[in-house]
């Protein structure tokens, strides 16, 4: 059982789309330091759970909660702030501007003073190695160095989970590993990852943990090292033996 303070939990929550059913009724609980895998084949409801996970989607039906984070001010009666949640996608939204004023928008949005968010910009900027393009417009980056730049408009808005949906996907080996490396040392710094992805191999490096979908329904959720075990006997095993070559 995880030992880290609950950030998030998912009771029944279920997702449709009209008549469809995206997500059937889940109970999920995410723990500071944590790090879950979501894998499946295509539309097995990953990124929608993702969604969900963020808030950026609502429950069909059952709850997401989000739990206040106990503090030092918690002996006083204060319940403590609710926890940050950030979403990165596969392919990242950047607009026309320059790498710094991409990552100024995220703090403005979020409502962090301007006084802050000059001296933030640059501190995730330098975090992912691109102080030296601060300037450049976003777009004209490499597809790696665009995924690290959307990264760092994650870290600066300081998140308490990071949700990513196959961030690493349309990369090369090398950008790739970058990325990996990036992602590894957020969890290292406490964020809660929960990460979609088809590169089981990554799932092994980055999480602890694997969940399984299928058509919408969570089937496992175990440890990473008894998920992968090649003598599992659980419902992903068919999916892991036509992805992974155990022989």
């Amino acid at each position: 059982m995880n030992s880290g303070q609950l950030l998030l939990s998912l009771r029944a929550a279920s997702v449709r789309f009209g008549a469809v059913t995206a997500l059937q009724p889940l109970d999920l609980q995410l723990h500071r330091g944590e790090r879950l895998a979501l894998v499946g084949a295509n539309g097995s409801g990953k990124t929608t759970l993702l969604r969900l996970l963020d808030g950026v989607l609502p429950a069909s039906s059952g709850q997401r909660i989000a739990h206040a984070m106990a503090g030092p001010a918690a002996a006083t009666g204060d319940p403590g702030r609710m926890p940050v949640s950030t979403l990165l996608f596969q392919r990242p939204f950047l607009l026309h501007l320059s790498a710094r004023r991409n990552v100024a928008l995220g703090l403005w949005l979020r409502g962090v003073p301007a006084a802050q968010r000059r001296a933030r910009c640059d501190e995730a900027l330098r975090r992912v190695g691109l102080h030296a393009q601060a300037q450049r417009p976003a777009r004209t980056l490499s597809g790696g160095q665009q995924q690290r730049l959307a990264l760092a408009r994650a870290w600066a808005l300081a998140p308490d989970i990071l949700c990513l949906d196959e961030p690493t996907a349309s990369l090369d080996p090398s950008a790739k590993r970058e990325v990996e490396g990036l992602i590894d040392d957020f969890g290292r710094d406490g964020v809660v990852l929960v990460l979609s992805t088809h590169n089981l191999g990554q799932a092994k490096r980055l999480c602890q943990r694997v969940l399984y979908l299928e058509a919408g329904r969570a089937l496992v959720d175990l440890p990473t090292p008894g998920f992968f075990a090649p003598t599992a006997s659980h419902a992903a095993a068919a999916f892991l033996k036509g992805e992974l070559p155990w022989d």
